[in-house]
């Protein structure tokens, strides 16, 4: 399984240049059966990069533009009366696909944003009383721009615990953007992208991700940091057993992809930040405490 994954990263890292880590990183957030949500400026390859993860894994794409307009209908379908055979048909919405980008999710009224729970959570839509199931494998891949910027409605906690990962693009390093500005730009290189595995092997390497073996000390390290989280001064909530889980399954995923059977506390160590970092927010004492210095103070706990 490492050569499949280690195959998709290379197949995407040729769209998107000089950011393996956070390739690996996403890729991880998907094989733990979680969702991603991405936050930057404009321009920096977000699109692209989820548009470049569905393509080399083969799955089935949708883009939502959320908009301040957008309705919930319009992410989930419609019912609309057939004449022909007097009784009313669903249409779905761009819901029901394996690989869905919410783009700008945070342009959108929150009642449009809380159409995605139920989703993102149990995998299924309730629409006019009938439970519709959606595809498996189903990964959410939202974007939003910094909430400072015109026309954002910030997230709700409940929403953000829903995303496992939080991520940042960041700006390319010189030699990536140098090679980017000589070359074809990154849409061209999808349009030629070919799937580097099918929707079934996924399927595989997700249930893989679940069976890697996570001792006893792993957990004692893993409780050691979800017990300072709610104790320490920096936060003002703990984390959440749920977050706890979502670090255990991001770790599997990422002793996987480096070819392992079994977790190490560097799994655990560089799978945290991107679990965490939207999830902690710092107490009034500590209020001028960046998003890297609230995941360092966590992060330096000490292993068992």
């Amino acid at each position: 399984m490492k050569e499949v994954l280690d195959k998709v990263i290379a197949d995407i890292g040729r769209v998107i240049l000089g950011k393996e880590h956070v390739l690996r990183l996403a890729l991880s957030c998907l094989i733990a059966r979680g969702h991603l949500l991405i936050e930057d400026l404009p321009g920096v390859g977000k699109t692209t990069l989820a548009h470049a993860l569905a393509r080399a894994l083969g799955l089935e794409f949708q883009r939502i533009q959320f908009t301040s307009d957008l309705l919930p209908a319009d992410i989930l379908g419609v019912s609309i009366f057939d004449r022909n055979l007097a009784e009313f048909r669903f249409c779905p919405g761009p819901i029901f696909a394996q690989v869905i980008l919410a783009d700008e999710v945070n342009r959108s009224t929150p009642k449009t944003q809380s159409a995605l729970l139920e989703a993102m959570e149990e995998h299924q839509v309730t629409i006019e009383g009938q439970t519709q199931a959606l595809p498996e494998p189903f990964f959410v891949i939202a974007t939003q721009n910094p909430t400072e910027q015109v026309g954002t409605y910030p997230l709700p906690e409940s929403q953000l615990d829903r995303f496992v990962m939080r991520l940042e693009m960041g700006y390319p390093e010189q030699a990536a953007e140098r090679t980017l500005l000589r070359g074809q730009e990154g849409r061209d290189k999808l349009a030629r992208m070919q799937p580097s595995t099918t929707p079934q092997v996924l399927l595989e390497i997700q249930a893989a991700a679940a069976t890697v073996h996570v001792s006893e000390a792993l957990l004692d390290y893993l409780q050691a940091l979800l017990d300072f989280s709610r104790r320490a001064p920096y936060y003002q909530i703990g984390l959440s057993p749920r977050a706890g889980l979502a670090v255990r399954r991001c770790a599997q995923a990422w002793a996987l992809m480096n070819g392992r059977d079994h977790v190490l506390p560097e799994d655990v160590q560089t799978v945290l930040p991107g679990v965490v970092n939207h999830r902690l927010k710092p107490s009034i004492e500590y209020s001028e405490l960046g998003r890297e210095e609230i995941v360092s103070h966590i992060a330096a706990v000490a292993i068992p």
